[in-house]
């Protein structure tokens, strides 16, 4: 396969960022509504609260199973027949979700989501495929304004349908995962070249102790890999306290936080359309992604000691700058890998993801369920958002010593 032309890159670039935005999409309209349907289950708030807890918790631990085996295919057989094969496995999944008669059926859907959705994995592969490492920053920020749209509309879209019905939201989300499988099947390019791909699927490579393993055969990727890892810890505040901390804080509603994070994700996709590739361009890889985690400390401060509100959305537009850290942080990684390697790298990229999305759930909610007891050394509800600033902070500090600079990039040899 020859080296593809601008205008098939952008094209390919198009195809994947519609997959990637249909899939964040139908997640997200199911964002407002799952809590209420466990609630139906379940019978109580408070139970419902703990099995949401438990739905996070096996979601992200299947998502530490599957993200390297998905990597490991696709560096195999391709990345088009699995991604194809992950949007027709959602489209199915939320159909079962929408006829679950119980809670336990619920949660094994809950359970091929996680193996399904591990296709981001492949995206980023195929990102890394289609694009060269100079531009690559660029088009993650592309992928990840996927995610901001998807994020902003879903939620928002999901609430209203769930008012007529709880379980229409699921429909709705099966039929965009199954249209994004038909417009793949016919549209979506393989990325990939038969030559540049593994000779054969290792299982062994596969397994997710393997998967990170492999990222200490490539030195130069270690400290970034920590850096992912921290940034994606710091990141699950939001889905694990936000929603009661605003209803504490600020007695805000569900009409309100739908709002709020309607801004959130536009202000994400303002970011990751218009500023990342602007700002990898004016300060390099480096300093864009110190850059960007230090936003991310500041945000999460301000939310942390906002008083009232307004000052809380004050943070949004600071914290939104965070988003440039995770294109840059790619695109040094995948500099510094080799062509047949990005599926694995990037699936135990995933599987650190997956380890955070399994480790934080607890500890944020914890921490908030102290500060807000009896039992508190000092009654702080933003104490979440500050052991969030205090990870990000120690980012800061890895990526600062770890990531190497643009001189020493072209220096790095493969591992062998």
């Amino acid at each position: 396969m020859s080296e593809p032309t601008a205008s098939r890159r952008k094209a390919a670039l198009v195809f994947i960022f519609l997959v990637v935005l249909i899939d964040v999409l139908a997640f997200g309209l199911i964002i407002p509504v799952l809590p209420h349907l466990v609630e139906e289950f379940t019978g109580s708030t408070a139970t419902a609260a703990l099995w949401i807890g438990v739905f996070g918790t096996v979601f992200a631990a299947i998502q530490f199973l599957s993200s390297p085996i998905q990597g490991a295919l696709s560096d195999r057989y391709g990345r088009r027949p699995v991604i194809l094969l992950s949007c027709l496995g959602l489209g199915i999944d939320f159909v079962i979700m929408a006829l679950a008669p119980t809670l336990w059926w619920l949660l094994l859907a809950r359970v091929f989501s996680g193996v399904f959705s591990a296709s981001f994995t492949t995206a980023n592969a195929y990102v890394a495929d289609i694009t060269p490492p100079e531009q690559r920053a660029k088009s993650y920020g592309l992928i990840g304004a996927a995610f901001g749209v998807g994020f902003t509309i879903g939620p928002v879209l999901g609430g209203w349908l769930g008012e007529v019905d709880l379980r229409l939201p699921f429909w709705f989300a099966a039929g965009l995962a199954l249209l994004n499988f038909c417009y793949g099947l016919f549209v979506l390019p393989e990325s990939l070249a038969p030559a540049s791909r593994a000779k054969r699927f290792d299982w062994s490579a596969a397994r997710p102790h393997a998967a990170i393993t492999l990222i200490g055969r490539y030195p130069g990727i270690v400290g970034l890999a920590a850096v992912v890892f921290i940034a994606n810890l710091a990141h699950y505040v939001y889905p694990s306290v936000f929603v009661l901390f605003a209803d504490v804080r600020y007695g805000w509603g569900p009409w309100q936080v739908g709002w709020v994070l309607f801004l959130v994700g536009v202000c994400s996709v303002i970011v990751n359309v218009a500023v990342v590739g602007r700002t990898v361009k004016a300060l390099g890889e480096r300093r864009a992604l110190i850059f960007g985690l230090a936003c991310g400390v500041a945000g999460f401060v301000v939310y942390a000691f906002a008083p009232q509100g307004w000052i809380f959305l004050l943070g949004l537009p600071v914290s939104a700058l965070w988003a440039i850290a995770a294109p840059a942080s790619q695109a040094l990684i995948t500099r510094q890998v080799d062509v047949d390697m990005q599926g694995r790298i990037q699936g135990a990229l995933m599987s650190l993801v997956s380890v955070a999305g399994i480790l934080a759930p607890i500890a944020f909610a914890s921490v908030f369920g102290l500060f807000i007891s009896e039992r508190a050394p000092v009654e702080f509800p933003g104490a979440p958002w500050m052991l969030a600033a205090l990870l990000l902070a120690v980012a800061v500090g890895i990526a600062w010593r770890y990531a190497p600079k643009a001189e020493k990039i072209a220096a790095v040899t493969d591992p062998g």
